[in-house]
């Protein structure tokens, strides 16, 4: 592959850029730090080379490159503030403004957390919004073979809100930090890391993954892909040499361009011939591109919205259980240790569970097909699993065609309340009825629930037709429910000895007539038995895709106001 000269003049500059200072693009202008941690501060240098970090606020830090050029500091915070900047010495400076000091969150997910404001219902409510201390880094879509140090990302930047920002970013995290913003009257920080179609695989490394059988199988089948390649006419051998060498010098130029004040930014990238499976679907791929060039720069926790892509069916969706729970352990192992202690190793991680989605719910308990039903059941008993981990009920918002629904906002104030009943302490109530426990009684069955608020209520009058019922023979059929003071008492005529209850299970049960708090927050569903869910020996029933009719539109649904 050639270049034009000018481009082979700016790659040979390249020794000249690794002597001056650099630092991760989301260390810039507007940035926000952790308030009240030693926040770690980290980039690259001439190997030997000293590095002297200065905040405004007093605090100093100077550090020595190892010898790869790397250096890293940890500089403590004040309580929250806004109008600093740090200046960062070496064989050159770097001063960074308008740095801001307050709550930070990252916000990752597929292409439900990705979904933009703009596309939101609520877009029009924030075509004025002026909010400078409510500061918004949306990162680009990444995935990588190997974990990155320095992330490909080269364009994200912080910005203060405006409605620009406002509208280019995750409605989902927007509300969710434009909320605590409100509530706690500090800068408030969201970091936006959204790839769309992504299993949760993909932001985990892989040796935390290489003992699941289910990860094992999901990397087999990609790796049977290697063997096609997109190349143009080259043979394997060649594509991938192709692959590696101008990756490398587009990444030489990259660098240089960056050092040249970013003369050539407009220089289009080389068309690169690579391997099919180094795919975003790929284990490991977002966790090596997104995740590990960003740790550990100070969080207070993170909110989780993905799940999607691993509930084809019900078998998978039964297992995201457990790689919740891999994966939450390990973002809070990694990060405190990376950072020094100073991130918690129990950081608050709240999670998305799966809104309506496919035909309106008909039968009492729909089958194996209702794989999006079997993934709420993971995420509800992840919350017991795994300590300081909350969960945004949403079957009350989704659509039963559109697998991008365009009602965010009630998911990203919910998120909102549980952080600030459980993280910050407010006196609110944070989450939606929670199931508890059950009493049968004769051919009655009584359930009990925590987070109940001022009281438990229907979504609408008439009768509530959100419960089913079965026996022994596990026939479910359609219970008859009422409220009884904090309880919810379910029967029927049809099922004389109940010996199991489930709540909302479905695809899409979001027009029965739901639970929710006083305070408008609905109940998750539920279910009180323990039966097999599938069979394991049969084939996978994988969940159908609803065809969307030419005009359709999306609308929002009703549902009961949150008063909070």
């Amino acid at each position: 592959m050639k270049f034009p000269s000018l481009v082979i003049t700016i790659l040979g500059l390249s020794s000249i850029a690794l002597a001056e200072i650099r630092l991760p693009n989301f260390f810039a202008d507007h940035m926000i730090l952790q308030q009240q941690i030693s926040n770690t501060i980290w980039g690259w240098a001439e190997p030997g080379e000293k590095i002297k970090v200065t905040a405004s606020w007093g605090a100093e830090e100077n550090t020595t490159t190892n010898d790869k050029g790397q250096w890293r500091v940890y500089l403590e915070t004040p309580e929250h503030g806004t109008g600093h900047s740090l200046t960062i010495k070496g064989n050159n400076t770097i001063e960074l403004n308008d740095v801001a000091v307050g709550e930070v969150w990252l916000c990752a997910g597929q292409s439900n957390m990705g979904w933009s404001v703009g596309n939101s219902f609520e877009a029009e409510g924030e075509t004025n919004v002026d909010l400078p201390d409510f500061r918004i880094f949306k990162s680009s879509r990444e995935h990588w073979h190997e974990p990155l140090e320095q992330s490909r990302d080269r364009l994200s930047t912080w910005k203060p809100c405006n409605p620009e920002a406002a509208l280019e970013t995750s409605a989902v995290s927007y509300y969710f930090g434009k909320k605590l913003h409100k509530e706690l009257g500090v800068p408030v920080g969201i970091i936006q890391q959204a790839f769309a179609g992504t299993p949760i695989e993909g932001w985990m490394p892989w040796e935390i993954q290489k003992d699941d059988p289910r990860a094992i199988a999901h990397k087999k089948g990609y790796a049977e892909n290697a063997k096609r390649m997109i190349t143009r006419g080259d043979t394997e051998e060649k594509a991938f040499a192709s692959f590696e060498k101008e990756l490398a010098e587009y990444n030489a130029l990259i660098d240089s361009g960056e050092t040249m004040k970013n003369s050539f930014k407009q220089l289009s990238p080389p068309i690169i011939t690579k391997p099919a499976n180094l795919g975003h679907q790929y284990p490991g791929h977002q966790f090596n591109a997104m995740i590990y060039p960003i740790r550990p720069y100070g969080i207070r926790g993170m909110i989780w919205y993905q799940g999607e892509r691993n509930a084809k069916n019900a078998p998978q969706a039964e297992h995201y259980r457990n790689q919740l729970a891999n994966l939450i352990t390990y973002y809070r192992k990694s990060w405190h240790e990376l950072s020094n202690g100073e991130v918690s190793d129990t950081f608050p991680f709240q999670f998305t569970q799966l809104p309506s989605w496919n035909p309106e719910q008909i039968e009492p308990v729909e089958g194996i097909e209702a794989s999006w039903a079997v993934s709420r059941e993971a995420m509800r008993l992840a919350t017991h699993d795994i300590p300081n981990t909350g969960m945004a009920v949403t079957i009350d918002t989704g659509n039963p065609i559109d697998l991008h629904p365009k009602n965010k906002k009630p998911i990203g104030i919910r998120h909102a309340y549980h952080a600030l009943a459980n993280t910050y302490g407010q006196d609110i109530v944070g989450d939606g009825p929670q199931y508890r426990g059950h009493t049968i009684r004769k051919h009655r069955v009584i359930l009990s629930f925590d987070s109940i608020g001022s009281g438990l209520m229907a979504a609408k009058r008439g009768p509530i037709d959100s419960f089913a019922i079965a026996g022994e023979d596990q026939i479910w059929n359609w219970a008859n429910a009422r409220l009884n003071g904090d309880t919810i008492v379910v029967s029927s005529p049809e099922v004389e000895k109940p010996v199991a209850v489930r709540y909302g299970w479905a695809m899409n049960p979001s027009q029965r007539n739901l639970i929710y708090n006083q305070e408008g927050l609905p109940a998750s569903p539920f279910r009180t038995d323990d039966w097999p869910l599938y069979d394991p020996e049969a084939d996978p029933v994988e969940v159908n895709k609803p065809a969307k009719p030419e005009g359709h539109n999306s609308k929002d649904w009703e549902r009961p106001t949150m008063i909070q």
